[in-house]
């Protein structure tokens, strides 16, 4: 196990009375979750998450029109499409992890989409002064679809030298971004060079962060022609596992079984956080309401689900009686639901 510390969307949607489909080639397929030996993966005390932005985009009509308008979700590619700027946002979180021993640990899951956006965010969450003071360990790339990872300038403003940690799977349009580049007709432009370490998590495997914290590539393919998402699983003591997600096109279902079918610890799932692509465009549908009934049987004890968590699909969890951690709903989220813009969730 490397060391490194020193969607599913819905299948239709209906845009100005057309009907849209994102069909099976579109979805997310798992990788092979069976059991295999149990990874001891060490605990840690506590883990902290700060949600610096969930809101991926502004208008959903816009994002599908701007979609179709690309050839469709089969076809677009995210790097060439011209996407509308005034709709995007973008997702981003900070994460701190306190060790058994009390020692802190903070890093960045994505940077968002709209640089200027994100830029706002981090400094009103503080982020900028944490990063220009070297107190963000590194950077965490869940994938590099658009609202996760095109807001990296808002980043490297404060520390350009910031280490990166990235999946397997990152296309070469992705690696040119990080050394500085403008994708005139897709609309992302990286004016700062990163200067850093840069480190490529391989897909299909465990990869340790530090104790009681480690990585999981999953090999799914996704829309707008991306491949492979990295989640996180924590082991926080006398709790349980704590499983953090930028988008989970693994789907939930996978992502909690990999790690009852694959980690050692304890076989408790204690906490759940962040985007898990149910009902990301507003239609609820069938599969999706089988997975949001399947997560009623592991036990999680916290579930701080937003991002592409739709609001009908947070709402259904609601109804379910989940243990579902609440937000302000503000600084730009709709709902106070869950955890959105500028809110905190503790698991431990």
């Amino acid at each position: 196990m490397q060391t490194v510390w020193q969607g599913n969307f819905c299948k239709t949607v209906a845009i100005g009375g057309t009907l849209i489909s994102l069909d099976s080639a579109s979805m997310a397929r798992p990788m092979d979750s069976r059991l295999h030996d149990l990874r001891a993966i060490g605990e840690c005390k506590r883990v902290t998450i700060t949600c610096i932005s969930e809101v991926g985009w502004w208008d959903t009509h816009v994002l599908l029109a701007d979609l179709m308008k690309a050839g469709g979700p089969r076809e677009a590619d995210q790097w060439t499409s011209d996407w509308s700027p005034s709709n995007a946002a973008g997702s981003c979180s900070l994460v701190e992890v306190e060790s058994l021993t009390g020692a802190k640990t903070k890093f960045l899951v994505d940077t968002g989409w709209n640089v200027n956006y994100m830029d706002e965010r981090l400094k009103a969450e503080g982020v900028d002064r944490m990063l220009k003071n070297g107190e963000i360990a590194f950077l965490y790339i869940t994938h590099e679809h658009l609202d996760h990872f095109w807001g990296l300038e808002a980043v490297l403003r404060y520390n350009p030298e910031i280490k990166i940690i990235i999946p397997s799977s990152f296309q070469p349009p992705a690696m040119s971004y990080l050394g500085g580049a403008d994708f005139a007709a897709a609309g992302p432009k990286n004016a700062i060079r990163h200067k850093g370490e840069i480190i490529k998590f391989q897909v299909g495997e465990i990869t340790e962060l530090m104790e009681g914290a480690v990585s999981v590539g999953f090999d799914v393919p996704i829309i707008l022609k991306i491949r492979g998402e990295q989640s996180l699983y924590f082991n926080v003591k006398d709790a349980g596992l704590v499983l953090v997600t930028g988008c989970c096109h693994q789907n939930i279902v996978t992502f909690a079984d990999y790690a009852l079918n694959n980690l050692n610890a304890g076989g408790k799932l204690y906490g759940l956080y962040g985007g898990l692509h149910i009902a990301p465009f507003g239609t609820l549908e069938e599969e999706e309401r089988g997975w949001i009934e399947k997560m009623g049987a592991y036990g999680f004890e916290k579930i701080a689900a937003n991002h592409c968590t739709g609001l009908l699909a947070v709402q259904r969890m609601a109804e379910l009686g989940y243990p579902l951690v609440k937000g302000t709903g503000s600084r730009g989220s709709q709902s106070d639901l869950y955890v959105g813009n500028g809110d905190s969730v503790v698991f431990g």
